[in-house]
């Protein structure tokens, strides 16, 4: 076996000395993870097993100490997988390594990482990604969102009955983030076997009631993506929600909830921290939501 070759397939850790003798790096060995991670449908909604290789070289502390403050905990590597982990479903091993050397590399001490990720389960061996991130060059992870929004639910007779953007400026003023949220449109939708099926067509639907609402007047766009209502968040701007991306990607989503727009609204806003879930039109309001709810 050539040198190259050799080094392609060795441990991150040995890779780590061969570019650096001299630095210092901690390691988390053979971490082994159940998740739900994948592009393939199969995949989803199906744990596999995830094995985590990961060094980090530290820079230079100026001198030995004792002081567990100055030194890289083991901790901020298993944590910075849960976290990537439980904040959004990924599709690709690539995407999971970038988020967690980028959250690994906001600690003051790290230099470099290396983080191999390999799934156990897909084949008779193990497939998996290998990178080398920085600190100069790693993408910054985005702070975390200090706005809080006002979510709005507004149910299909209030869509139909006109003045949209009236009702929503009454609801929050210029400038306060708004994440608007509808249910299911009043027309019949397909029927399924299943009950996953069902609950997809269910989301689809609230989707295309959502662009309904945009094409009568609320004088906003739809989103999809928890880095698009960040963004809508931070910026102060009005959304429309559509919900099936973060509910099938998101762990502890309500899924079995999918045809109930009130009980995505209320989940999204407890996610989001909302200073308030503001409800039109007739619908029951629920009981226990850790938001605040007013009914106009």
């Amino acid at each position: 076996m050539t040198d190259d070759i050799h080094m392609a397939f060795a441990h991150p850790e040995e890779r780590s000395r061969a570019m650096m003798p001299q630095a210092d790096r901690i390691s988390l060995r053979d971490y082994i993870i159940g998740a739900d991670i994948g592009a393939f449908q199969q995949e989803r909604g199906q744990e596999q097993r995830l094995r985590f290789n990961v060094v980090v070289e530290l820079q230079p502390q100026g001198g030995a100490s004792d002081d567990v403050d100055r030194i890289l905990s083991y901790d901020a590597i298993t944590n910075a997988i849960a976290v990537e982990l439980a904040a959004e479903r990924v599709n690709l091993l690539e995407t999971l390594a970038e988020r967690i050397a980028a959250r690994i590399l906001i600690e003051p001490q790290p230099a470099r990482v290396f983080i191999r990720i390999e799934k156990l389960d897909r084949g008779p061996g193990a497939l998996g990604v290998e990178i080398v991130r920085s600190r100069d060059a790693a993408p910054q992870v985005a702070d975390a969102v200090t706005a809080r929004p006002v979510v709005a639910y507004l149910d299909n007779a209030t869509i139909a009955g006109g003045e949209v953007a009236a009702r929503l400026d009454a609801v929050a003023a210029a400038g306060t983030p708004l994440i608007i949220t509808v249910g299911l449109p009043d027309a019949a939708r397909p029927e399924a076997a299943g009950t996953v099926s069902q609950r997809r067509i269910d989301l689809l639907a609230i989707e295309q009631n959502a662009w309904a609402l945009v094409a009568a007047g609320a004088g906003c766009t739809v989103v999809a993506t928890r880095t698009e209502l960040d963004w809508a968040i931070g910026q102060g701007n009005r959304v429309v929600w559509a919900p099936s991306k973060l509910v099938l990607d998101t762990p502890g989503a309500p899924f079995e909830q999918a045809n109930d727009g009130l009980a995505l609204a209320i989940w999204l806003a407890e996610m989001l921290d909302a200073r308030e879930l503001v409800i039109h039109g007739s619908v029951s309001t629920p009981a226990g939501s850790r938001v605040p709810v007013r009914r106009v």
